[in-house]
């Protein structure tokens, strides 16, 4: 629906795409080979353990594995992955119902990290719901497998949760804009990132979505296509 770029920096998980391609690129002009998995896990190592960011793991092997998967981050530190088995008409129904909005606005998503990972050691009901929102994400992966219109309601859900657990996730353009496109005929969305501002992804079934794109006219609506390949070398000189 727009030609404009996708601007930087807003919750599409920028810096980990940086990260992760720069190492395969390394790799490359080295003549050496990492897995998907090893440049995701080295690339987690330079943004958390070196540079000290207190962010998650998910942008890192969400970049590196590329398709939809369901990925398990345990307590000791490892990480265990597996695809979703989607079909090919599956996958086509998903990206004709999502949908992104740029809302625009800038953030420091470290700082909404840090306070988010202080309330995890310190209040009981933030540590509650996220283990719920583990939850859902399984249950997701159970029953997207024969409804691809179940991301909707998931979304929606986990939403509601993800802002329960910092005041400053959300706001009130990001809460009108988002009760809107409910109206319009959406089943659910979440904004993506850390918070506060960048992209509101929405799920919006067969005719929703002209109507949601109408209903959030000031916003620049952006088309969603599923990458099945993850960091990829594209030219090589």
């Amino acid at each position: 629906n727009s030609s404009a770029d996708v601007p930087a920096g807003t919750g599409l998980g920028s810096s980990s795409a940086f990260t992760v391609g720069l190492l395969n690129l390394c790799n490359a002009y080295l003549g050496r080979y990492e897995s998907a998995a090893t440049l995701a896990a080295r690339a987690c190592e330079i943004e958390i353990d070196r540079l000290g960011e207190p962010i998650g793991k998910q942008d890192q092997f969400g970049c590196a594995l590329g398709g939809l998967n369901f990925i398990e981050f345990h307590t000791d530190d490892s990480v265990t992955y597996e695809a979703v088995p989607l079909t090919l008409a599956m996958r086509q129904r998903m990206e004709r119902n999502l949908v992104m909005f740029y809302l625009g606005g800038t953030r420091s998503a470290s700082d909404i990290l840090r306070q988010q990972s202080k309330d995890i050691g310190e209040k009981a009901d933030v540590t509650d719901n996220l283990r719920h929102m583990a939850q859902l994400a399984r249950d997701l992966r159970r029953d997207v497998i024969g409804d691809v219109d179940a991301i909707g309601h998931y979304l929606h859900e986990n939403w509601v949760r993800k802002k329960e657990l910092n005041g400053n996730i959300s706001n009130g353009l990001i809460d009108d804009a988002y009760a809107r496109a409910l109206a319009a005929g959406a089943t659910g969305g979440k904004l993506l990132g850390a918070g506060a501002s960048g992209f509101l992804l929405i799920y919006a079934p067969d005719e929703a979505r002209e109507r949601t794109i109408a209903a959030l006219s000031e916003f620049t609506p952006y088309d969603v296509r599923y990458e099945p390949n993850g960091t990829t070398i594209i030219y090589s000189d």
